[in-house]
């Protein structure tokens, strides 16, 4: 399996060099030159299989460059009980008759990010090895919150690499931003932006784009590589869970083999979304994949109208991980819609760096149509949603899970789709511990409290127990406090690095 670029497709790299370059020289994104078919067949046959089996019967027929016992090898030390919490590793829960949640949130720092960050370290390393690869690898991100705790961790101590991590201050949450800054490692560090996500994200790929900076690097021994769903050993992974998902729902015969089923995913980045349209496309039965994002609905408008415009007002949400409003994977759904046109996709991008906006043709924006379905909903409809799903069935849902419930209920509400459905629950309700408390209680229960106690208060009301990842931050002491200007990351760079 070879890789193009979504901005030229004469570009032809193998999956090792494409999770290690992270991003196309040129700024396009990775994307695999056709996709595999699975077949009901196969599909089926999975309903018995462990996810370690469904990990691997997926990632090889991306990853054909990696020996079999690599890949297994990479699968076996990301995926493991201890870590997880769980043999299932993603585990699907039932809210009722049509509506389940595919829980991705118990590996080790509570999202669903960890789902791909605990393998793409062994992905990189091993493609490392394949290419013959001496120099430093230099992972940089920029995280709303999840991707960098996640990054964090499951790079922390991997020989050959180090990681830096650029948060927007103030905009994550606080459990986040501790989990963060209190981060142990010898090859890690971390450091809040002025501005919000968006400014993080583009300091990034600006980094990775300048040519000057990327040859002073070079000559220093070190190479650039990401962490963020832009690259493609980050999004690889998360194709696997909608597969493990349809799995065991036939293995616990709640549908019948071929059966369709929605799919709702609360994203900003549409990354995760993504992934479930790949699945889709080589095979999955998916009737129709549901966007749900919050205030911050640029996705929203964006498959209703075929307009992207990010020209529109930033709203700081209690579902941070969502406050995006340029959605970089967009990029590859829409040079697959389009039929592999790179000239346009340059085009678009082109015109969203220029003018903040763009607008597809007609032809792409009914593809879209064909598949998916899109909605927003606000704070306090994600707090409402919280609130009624626990008191009708006593589940306990983080912020962002709560966008994609409230979202849901309104399509089927509008449409009178009862089509089973899958949520992506994408993060522990402890994690943003606050704001599932004031929903499920009041402003008043948590007036005071600081973070160890409201985790406390969440344990006693959800029934659930604290995350030990999240209860053992009491004990840590900050290790990282710088704040820098955006215009500042590449300089913060160099001076971790010891380059001039």
């Amino acid at each position: 399996m070879q890789y193009n670029s979504t901005r030229d497709n004469s570009i032809r790299v193998s999956s090792a060099q494409a999770i290690k370059q992270g991003l196309s020289s040129e700024g396009g994104l990775f994307v695999p030159e056709s996709f595999p078919a699975v077949s009901l067949e196969e599909i089926v046959s999975l309903a018995s299989r462990s996810y370690h089996d469904i990990a691997y019967f997926i990632l090889s027929k991306f990853l054909t460059d990696f020996s079999g016992d690599d890949l297994k090898k990479c699968i076996a030390s990301a995926y493991t009980k201890e870590k997880f919490g769980t043999d299932a590793i993603a585990p699907v829960y039932k809210l009722n008759g049509h509506t389940y949640f595919l829980e991705l949130w118990h590996g080790p720092t509570c999202a669903f990010k960890d789902m791909a960050l605990q393998i793409l370290p062994h992905f990189l390393t091993t493609s490392m090895k394949m290419t013959n690869e001496n120099e430093e690898i230099i992972i940089l991100v920029a995280t709303s919150g999840d991707t960098g705790k996640a990054a964090l961790e499951g790079f922390r101590d991997v020989n050959g690499t180090r990681i830096i991590v650029f948060y927007p201050d103030n905009g994550v949450s606080e459990i986040q931003k501790l989990q963060m800054v209190t981060q142990r490692g010898n090859n890690v560090s971390v450091a809040a932006v002025k501005g919000n996500f968006d400014d993080a994200q583009n300091g990034v790929k600006k980094i990775f784009t300048d040519e000057e900076y990327k040859e002073l690097l070079d000559r220093n021994g070190f190479k650039l590589s990401s962490a963020n769903s832009i690259n493609w050993g980050r999004l690889v992974p998360q194709i696997v869970y909608y597969f493990s998902a349809y799995a065991d729902l036939l293995s616990s015969k709640e549908i019948e083999a071929g059966e369709e089923i929605n799919i709702v995913v609360p994203t900003g980045n549409f990354g995760n979304i993504l992934a479930a349209y790949y699945a889709k496309k080589m095979g999955l039965p998916v009737k129709r994949l549901i966007c749900a994002s919050n205030e911050n609905n640029v996705l929203t408008d964006f498959i209703k109208t075929g307009v992207y415009d990010k020209n529109r007002r930033f709203h700081t949400t209690i579902s941070p991980s969502m406050d995006i409003l340029i959605s970089s994977n967009l990029e590859r759904f829409l040079y697959d819609l389009s039929g592999r046109d790179d000239r346009l996709i340059s085009e678009l991008m082109a015109k969203l760096t220029a003018d903040g906006k763009y607008t597809v043709p007609s032809d792409i924006k009914a593809g879209i149509d064909a598949m998916f379905d899109a909605g927003c909903s606000d704070d306090k409809e994600t707090m409402e949603a919280i609130r009624n799903t626990f008191n009708a069935s006593g589940y306990t849902m983080d912020t962002h899970t709560a966008v994609a419930k409230s979202v849901y209920d309104k399509y089927v509400t509008r449409t009178g789709d009862m089509t089973k459905t899958v949520i992506a629950s994408t993060a522990s309700p402890f994690k943003f511990n606050q704001s599932v408390l004031i929903a499920l209680e009041d402003y008043n229960a948590v007036a005071g409290k600081d973070e160890f106690e409201l985790l406390s208060m969440l344990e006693k009301k959800s029934g659930l127990r604290v995350p030990k990842s999240l209860a053992g931050l009491q004990n840590r002491t900050p290790i990282f406090d710088t704040v820098v200007e955006k215009e500042q990351m590449e300089n913060y760079v160099s001076d971790f690095l010891k380059v001039e």
